[in-house]
């Protein structure tokens, strides 16, 4: 359904060209859900608006790259012919509801709007659907609860109503930007069950872009991990999360707290911050903060290479060496007295 091929979104600024993406390929299948993890400020929002076309022209800019969608190259169509394919064939819902709604119109005006835009019917045909979405994602009294406000709902009742306009035209794909990040885990596990849900009954193929990989065992089919406007990383839930073969996506899943953990196990974080991406380091981005880093990863740029079925990871350590590496600090780390999470 969407190819995305060796990607490049840059965006000129005061300090100099950021290179936000930086070669990114990946597909989506129908049906399936594809979860993009990394830190803040690795790229995965950028990725997100440029699928979409909502970075603004300038300063972003393409230099490489093409994103299919169904066979269309969405960088070479012009604003008009974007605008049938945004919320007709592709949804975005957007971390911050709050900001995404009109807070001066009634919820049911701004369902309508979204249906009457894309679709051909009548304006009470329309409310009638409107109506249909609430009900679907969950918002009790769906009639009478088209004529509020906004600042009416609660934050995850809001949520909610961004996936039903999200869905008023029944898209093939629909993207995800933190969508839970400012709600409670009880909100937030409503919120991805009423995802999953939606897809088993729409077919829609999902993109779910996060810093929860709790998050991501519950959704994904696939992962792609980004680090400094790359993909470093891409497999399988099982690959990243038991099989991973990357040193930045390894020291992702040792920062998670553990539900085990004891009281005085200290939450064990990636030492350094992420590189700047106007003037990224030579070599290997992560190499500066990687705990097995050798003087080639300061020469060699890693690519994607396979590490299993549907599974690559760039690093130039072979799969047996990365093993070994993790033993070795594994031993270091229990000399020293420091908790062992693997």
């Amino acid at each position: 359904m969407l190819e995305v091929k060796n990607l490049k979104t840059q965006i000129d600024t005061d300090a100099g060209i950021v290179h936000a993406v930086d070669g990114v390929s990946f597909t989506v299948e129908a049906g399936q859900t594809v979860a993009i993890v990394g830190e803040s400020g690795s790229g995965k929002s950028v990725l997100a608006h440029s699928i979409m076309q909502l970075n603004p022209k300038p300063p972003a800019f393409y230099p490489e790259g093409e994103i299919l969608f169904e066979g269309k190259n969405l960088l070479k169509l012009s604003e008009k012919e974007l605008r049938k394919i945004r919320g007709n064939e592709i949804a975005m819902i957007f971390q911050d509801p709050m900001s995404s709604l009109n807070p001066v119109f009634k919820i049911g005006d701004q369902l309508v709007e979204a249906i009457l835009t894309h679709q051909k019917m009548s304006r009470s045909k329309a409310k009638d659907r409107a109506i249909e979405l609430l009900k679907d994602v969950g918002i009790p009294d769906a009639q009478a609860r088209m004529h509020d406000y906004p600042h009416q709902f609660s934050g995850g009742m809001r949520q909610r109503v961004l996936i039903a306009i999200a869905l008023a035209c029944n898209p093939k794909l629909l993207i995800a930007d933190e969508p839970t990040t400012a709600l409670d885990v009880t909100i937030q596990a409503q919120i991805l069950e009423l995802m999953r849900d939606i897809q088993k009954k729409y077919g829609t193929a999902i993109i779910i872009i996060t810093h929860d990989l709790g998050v991501v065992s519950q959704m994904a089919d696939k992962v792609l991990v980004m680090y400094s406007g790359r993909i470093v990383e891409n497999g399988s839930v099982n690959d990243i999360f038991y099989r991973s073969s990357m040193p930045y996506t390894w020291s992702l899943l040792r920062s998670l707290p553990r539900l085990d953990a004891t009281a005085h196990e200290r939450l064990i974080n990636i030492e350094g911050q992420p590189p700047n991406l106007v003037s990224p380091p030579k070599g290997c981005n992560f190499h500066p903060r990687c705990p097995f880093a050798t003087e080639k990863c300061l020469a060699v740029d890693p690519q994607l290479t396979v590490r299993g079925e549907d599974h690559w990871a760039a690093c130039i350590l072979s799969q047996q060496e990365f093993d070994e590496k993790k033993e070795q600090f594994r031993i270091s780390e229990d000399k020293r007295g420091v908790p062992i999470h693997d």
